[in-house]
């Protein structure tokens, strides 16, 4: 019961979806390592959506409406993390300032083109794969795609002090932690053909540039941080998937 309470915890905070009201938002920070888990529940949904769109309407469409349904069911969590880190990283010369424009709620620029161009190219792939398999491409990709950021907060330290509405992007999880997550986020992928394991490499080296870039220029990571991690690793997932299925 103690994990189910945790996963529902994780639901309620990373998506829309309502959670009972006995949650103890104070174990949220545990509730983390469940992110793939929430991957699944997001795919699943976007995929349903798919599903049904492209019943009545051609494949790009379905994708676009796919997209819009996970978009909503999640609130734009992750994608509004990747646009302020387009602005904070485009337009601060310096820890402070990248700190400061991220925290601002404002969205300039470098933060609606990036995630115009983001969200372009996810249209673009999943479009050109074919309809039989994105459904099980989009679960794969909200499972995966939410195992980087668990990988940065492991290895990296939170920087923002005195916020304690980001209590939940301080936690460390641990080795075992890591791992029962890493099985959870790769399951849906092992339903794919067996080709696609391979796009999970990128994934994980381009995380890996990503986690020592924002090292490099704040020292660690933020809540945004993560965010655009998992943004980014979703894309990235998409970019190697359908790459390799021209030789599926």
């Amino acid at each position: 019961m103690p994990q189910l309470k945790l996963f529902l915890l994780a639901i309620s905070f990373y998506t829309r979806l309502p959670g009972p009201n006995s949650l103890d938002y104070k174990q949220l920070p545990q509730a983390t390592i469940y992110l793939p888990l929430v991957g699944w529940l997001v795919g699943g949904i976007s995929a349903s959506g798919f599903y049904m769109a492209g019943l009545f309407w051609p494949q790009t469409t379905a994708v676009i409406l796919a997209i819009i349904l996970g978009v909503f069911v999640t609130g734009a969590f992750h994608e509004d993390g990747f646009a302020d880190v387009c602005d904070g990283f485009g337009g601060g010369y310096d820890k402070q300032r990248i700190m400061e424009i991220m925290k601002d709620s404002y969205t300039g620029v470098y933060g609606f083109i990036g995630l115009l161009l983001l969200l372009l190219l996810k249209i673009s792939l999943l479009s050109a794969i074919p309809a039989v398999a994105v459904p099980l491409i989009l679960v794969a990709g909200h499972s995966i795609s939410r195992l980087p950021p668990l990988w940065l907060m492991h290895y990296y330290n939170y920087v923002r002090e005195n916020d304690s509405k980001a209590a939940v992007a301080v936690y460390k999880p641990d080795h075992r932690q890591l791992s029962l997550a890493t099985g959870a986020a790769l399951l849906p992928v092992i339903a794919l053909p067996a080709l696609n394991m391979l796009a999970i490499i990128p994934v994980l080296i381009v995380n890996a540039l990503l986690g020592r870039y924002f090292y490099r220029h704040i020292g660690g990571y933020t809540g945004d941080c993560l965010g655009a991690s998992q943004q980014v690793s979703e894309t990235v997932f998409y970019l190697s998937a359908s790459a390799l299925w021209t030789f599926i």
